[in-house]
């Protein structure tokens, strides 16, 4: 991001907050902590906290939570309408967290859906926020399932965004965060630019038996083969796990997979070939 013009910078604003603005601008910053301020100017952090607030009024910074901000460019106007991207966002709402469920599964074209909600895991409870008319919302996990993300490039940030692999893991573990088992179903289908052996490896790790019964599931119905079968089939356990749990328990009963198809063939047939 581009330093604002110091004529329009400095306009309501008092030197500090002006040199404030214009250095952590210069330094590319779009997300600033009181910290920054505090660091930037090397002054006390009381008065580095007045000077946040006293921006947030004047609408040059954007509160996503307590302490933390988002600079509102110039070229946003005087309405202020401008934001980061979603994921770097998220990013600066929860630590840890990466991105996952049917963000991730969009951001790795798994899926032809646009989410409008941002989905993330993390080991804490943190609370779903709304942030420009775009909702986040955080699952809390394990520590145990705290795995398999990478540090990706988004808008000149690193940000940590689950592998496709893992994505799918995710997704079978809570279908209800990505759209139901057709969103699964849909990644199911593109296994073969992915890394299956990861993906086992990843159900095995994730310790969610419904997870591995409804890959394997939906890979036997496409006809596609996972490595490490027979741990896989391990790892079912031994109750009846809906096939999708966004839906209700109507179906029959699968005994090799331990599964309650609550959703048709013919329905999964619409998704991909079914051999």
């Amino acid at each position: 991001m581009g330093t604002k013009p110091k004529e329009s910078i400095n306009r309501g604003l008092s030197k500090r907050e002006a040199l404030a603005l214009t250095r952590l601008a210069a330094e590319g910053e779009t997300v600033i902590d009181i910290e920054d301020i505090e660091d930037t100017l090397d002054i006390p952090y009381e008065q580095a906290k007045k000077i946040a607030n006293s921006l947030v009024n004047k609408r040059w910074l954007d509160r996503l939570k307590g302490g933390t901000y988002l600079i509102v460019p110039l070229e946003a106007g005087e309405e202020g309408r401008y934001t980061e991207h979603e994921f770097v966002i998220a990013s600066h709402l929860a630590e840890p967290m990466y991105i996952s469920y049917s963000s991730a599964l969009n951001y790795h074209n798994l899926t032809e859906q646009v989410p409008t909600t941002v989905f993330s895991a993390t080991t804490e409870k943190v609370p779903e926020r709304e942030i420009h008319g775009i909702t986040y919302k955080f699952v809390t996990v394990t520590e145990g399932k705290f795995f398999g993300y990478e540090k990706t490039d988004i808008s000149s940030h690193k940000v940590n965004v689950a592998t496709p692999e893992k994505t799918i893991v995710d997704c079978a573990d809570h279908p209800e965060y990505c759209g139901g088992i057709t969103e699964v179903a849909k990644a199911v289908l593109k296994l073969d630019e992915l890394d299956k052996s990861k993906l086992s490896e990843f159900l095995v790790r994730q310790g969610n038996g419904a997870a591995v019964k409804r890959v394997v599931y939906l890979a036997d119905i496409y006809g596609i083969e996972l490595p490490g079968r027979e741990e896989l089939e391990a790892e079912f356990t031994k109750g009846y796990s809906k096939l999708d749990p966004t839906r209700t328990e109507d179906g029959k009963h699968s005994q090799e997979y331990r599964l309650k198809l609550n959703i048709s063939k013919d329905e999964l047939k619409s998704v991909g070939e079914i051999r």
